[in-house]
């Protein structure tokens, strides 16, 4: 847990900020669409696109601007004294009042003619503070007490780029020296043996040979956990009942050693054709892909329900997606995520495992959920997650959970569940 007062802000001091100087219209452009709701991963690419004239610094400070003035824009609007002000004082407020360049520089590099007052002093609430709605900055403060300040400033940093070995082609060891060979450093993980966090700047992965030849995958440490405590194993019938684009699935196939039976199951058919071409690359020929969801009576070993949910656990990977959500996010998930944890019950075989998971910090999506589920399945029993190799750092009240102010991943919550053997 961390110790020392975190603030998400000093890395804002070693941006390239002048290089913005010229670019106050263009990033201004950029941001009026984000803050109308376009997303501003599209909003930068596109912007990039149109200025492939623009220095790597000029590159930098535009991709800085746009990203922290979307994700302070709370903050900044508070600094302003005007929720509603213009994108170029929004970038005045950041440059001057969160960095702390110069007001004549801010204002210059902002496209501004003067500069404009600001307020001092810290801002009275911990959603202006960290600049989150009010609601969810409220929703925080129930779920993690004294923890919240710390936990939402972490949510205000980018999160680390994250890799999984392929342990079917590759060892830890050797990927990071093949990687350092492609010029990209690394480190390894704290919590999963799979894990290499990058060092610098973010690397052109889909260029690299190694990504190509199927040796790692980018997925985030919090997220392997979640496939670690399925503890899939050679020969098994094991079943990711919410595949995606299927990075766990992909997991749990090299666990599995590409035998026994693997299916995955999405709703989403193009996604599921992404993890084909992506099994293909990893070397693993046992993925069975369902288009429909699989039937009560399969008697699959192991089953990973890694379920929709509101996903707060992953705001850092955005400046934007904390204002897409609205109140309703916390409880509009629970009906189909109580429909799948039940549909999971029905085709786990007697003495098997269910993992429930979420990327989510919610009660309601969680511990909830679970203690539902256990209520009306007496033949099911928790179970401590990761049993014998999983720190006790990553547990609460019997669940796994981790947290980027705790754990540098990003939020996910677990539960291990058996069922049994005379089920």
């Amino acid at each position: 847990m961390s110790t020392v007062l975190f603030d998400p802000i000093s890395r804002l001091a070693s941006q390239p900020w002048s290089a913005l100087h010229g670019l106050g219209p263009v990033v201004s452009d950029a941001l009026a669409r984000v803050l109308s709701g376009d997303p501003a991963e599209r909003v930068l690419d596109r912007t990039l696109r149109a200025h492939r004239d623009l220095t790597r610094e000029g590159r930098q400070a535009l991709k800085e601007a746009v990203f922290n003035v979307g994700l302070w824009r709370r903050r900044l609007g508070f600094l302003l004294d005007s929720p509603d002000a213009p994108p170029s004082q929004l970038l005045f407020a950041l440059l001057h009042g969160l960095v702390g360049v110069s007001a004549p520089e801010a204002a210059s590099w902002a496209g501004l003619e003067a500069p404009v007052p600001l307020r001092t002093g810290t801002p009275p609430s911990l959603a202006l503070q960290a600049s989150l709605p009010d609601w969810l900055a409220d929703h925080f403060i129930q779920e993690l007490g004294p923890e919240a300040d710390d936990f939402c400033s972490h949510l205000n940093v980018p999160g680390p780029i994250t890799l999984r070995v392929n342990p079917a082609r590759i060892s830890r060891e050797a990927l990071a020296a093949r990687l350092a060979s492609e010029g990209v450093p690394t480190r390894p993980g704290s919590w999963s043996p799979l894990a290499l966090h990058v060092d610098g700047p973010r690397p052109n992965l889909y260029a690299l040979p190694s990504l190509r030849e199927g040796l790692f995958e980018v997925q985030d440490e919090g997220s392997q956990l979640l496939g670690l405590l399925v503890e899939a194993r050679p020969g098994e019938t094991v079943l990711d009942l919410c595949a995606g684009a299927g990075g766990k699935t992909l997991q749990l196939g090299a666990a599995m050693a590409d035998s026994g039976r693997l299916m995955a199951y999405d709703p989403d058919g193009e996604r599921l054709d992404r993890l084909q071409q992506r099994a293909s690359r990893a070397g693993l020929t046992r993925v069975q892909v369902l288009r429909t969801p699989p039937a009560p009576g399969l008697n699959a070993d192991r089953v990973l329900a890694d379920v929709p949910c509101s996903e707060l656990g992953s705001l850092r990977r955005g400046p934007d997606l904390r204002f897409r959500l609205t109140p309703d996010s916390l409880s509009q998930h629970a009906a189909i995520q109580r429909d799948i944890l039940a549909r999971a019950g029905d085709v786990v075989r007697p003495g098997g495992r269910v993992v429930y998971a979420t990327c989510t910090v919610n009660r309601a999506e969680n511990q909830d959920v679970v203690e539902d589920f256990l209520r009306s399945r007496p033949d099911f029993h928790s179970v401590r997650p990761g049993s014998g190799w999983l720190p006790d750092a990553c547990l609460q009240d019997g669940f796994l959970f981790v947290t980027p102010h705790r754990h540098g991943t990003d939020g996910f919550f677990a539960a291990v569940l058996e069922r049994s053997s005379k089920g």
